[in-house]
């Protein structure tokens, strides 16, 4: 910290203001107000921090995703820097959250442009000025008559198309996004459907609050009333000064929720009402993740024998439900042992059966221990229970020469 002649004084002064033998407290209290009053804070503030105003784009912030869908800086060929000013951790952090808002944009044109998806508006009959959300459909997600798959990312900052936005940034976009899932599931002939379930309020900055004239010279108010409103104000002053560090106050909002989907369970509920339960296909398969697994416990409490009737596996990829607190039914848990897995962090090898005290569904390895990385870990493996579950519903349509069944999952996990 760089010490100003000012800042040396105000030093000075408190230390003397210690001292036995000081002048009488109201002296006191008049002279540190006067020299607060001639610290120009603001100045000595900007110094600490540089203004929170960062790139709007990619190739502003210099970067940009090489071919194996890494993202490098365009001069340098070097990573993501976190710490790109030393000792300024909210500016780094502030600076990391700014190029995460262009990786999701750049997300949602990757899904425009490479997936030739569309974006749906929710709610479906929003006004033209009521907050929305939206969803992305591929061109037959309603109309193709075998299989829709649907993607549901878990909680926190990731929108539509990823899985964890720090992969994307620090590892690459295959391994952070859900285009591999898409492209895959569009190659075998799915139907997609990819969910929105974070996007539930619009933020809007507060206006600010004006504060009422004062008289030109105060002799409206009493003297005593005078001088605790000064020592209020010299108060915050002087904890302004204090917390000099963070300086830069945050714009203030308020968040308006979206109607129908102001949280990621409701939006799950709202997206397979109006779009999932009237899609033509025969045949849903679900990729939940994380917090996205409990979104899908919670639709199935609600909507049992809908989902029973079209979802024919569910893979979660260190799902967060939990069957007791959300108080699933046995018919529920039932349903799970038979059509749901669930891959989970851990040291074993892929696909290695891990054990578990609850009763809902089979739980194998995604062979990491890094919670983001399981939706990509245990990428191939899904498709090949999806594979597994469609054949298994086939051969119960009619007859079947395939040893295959649906009466163990866990046998199947066994295959893989």
């Amino acid at each position: 910290m760089v010490v100003t002649p000012n800042l040396y004084v105000l030093l000075i002064l408190w230390t003397n203001m210690a001292q036995p033998g000081a002048q009488e407290e109201k002296e006191k209290t008049t002279a540190l107000k006067d020299l607060l009053s001639r610290i120009d804070l603001d100045e000595l503030m900007k110094k600490d921090e540089p203004p929170l105003d960062f790139p709007k784009t990619l190739e502003e912030f210099e970067y940009a995703f090489n071919d194996q869908g890494q993202l490098r800086h365009i001069k340098t060929g070097e990573p993501f820097v976190f710490n790109y000013r030393e000792d300024l951790h909210r500016w780094n952090q502030k600076r990391y959250e700014a190029l995460g808002e262009i990786i999701t944009q750049h997300v949602y044109e990757l899904l425009e442009t490479k997936c030739n998806m569309s974006k749906e508006i929710l709610p479906i009959d929003a006004s033209k000025d009521e907050p929305k959300s939206f969803i992305y459909l591929s061109a037959d997600a309603l109309t193709n008559p075998s299989k829709l798959l649907v993607l549901i990312q878990g909680n926190g900052v990731v929108r539509a198309g990823q899985w964890a936005r720090r992969l994307i940034i620090n590892e690459d976009m295959d391994s952070g996004s859900q285009i591999p899932f898409i492209t895959r599931a569009m190659e075998e002939g799915y139907g997609v459907i990819v969910m929105n379930p974070n996007e539930n309020y619009l933020e809007v900055e507060k206006p600010a609050k004006s504060s009422p004239e004062p008289s030109p010279d105060g002799s409206d108010e009493p003297a005593e009333k005078r001088e605790r409103k000064d020592d209020k104000e010299m108060r915050k002053k002087r904890d302004f000064y204090e917390k000099y560090r963070n300086p830069q106050k945050e714009r203030e909002v308020e968040q308006i929720p979206i109607r129908e989907n102001s949280s990621p369970e409701e939006h799950t509920i709202y997206v397979w009402d109006k779009f999932v339960s009237k899609s033509a296909a025969k045949n849903v398969l679900i990729v939940a993740h994380s917090y996205g697994g409990l979104s899908f416990v919670e639709l199935m409490i609600q909507r049992e024998a809908e989902v029973k009737s079209r979802v024919r596996a569910v893979a979660m990829t260190d799902s967060v439900h939990n069957v007791w607190h959300q108080e699933a039914g046995k018919s529920i848990l039932e349903w799970m042992q038979e059509h749901c897995c669930n891959w989970v962090s851990s040291s074993e090898p892929l696909d290695t059966p891990v054990e578990t005290m609850l009763p809902d569904c089979p739980r194998v390895s995604a062979g990491t221990e890094r919670h983001e990385l399981t939706s990509w870990r245990s990428f191939h493996s899904i498709f090949k229970f999806f594979a597994n579950a469609l054949e298994a519903q086939d051969c119960e349509a009619k007859p079947c020469t395939s040893v295959t069944t649906r009466s163990s999952n866990r046998a199947k996990h066994e295959e893989f």
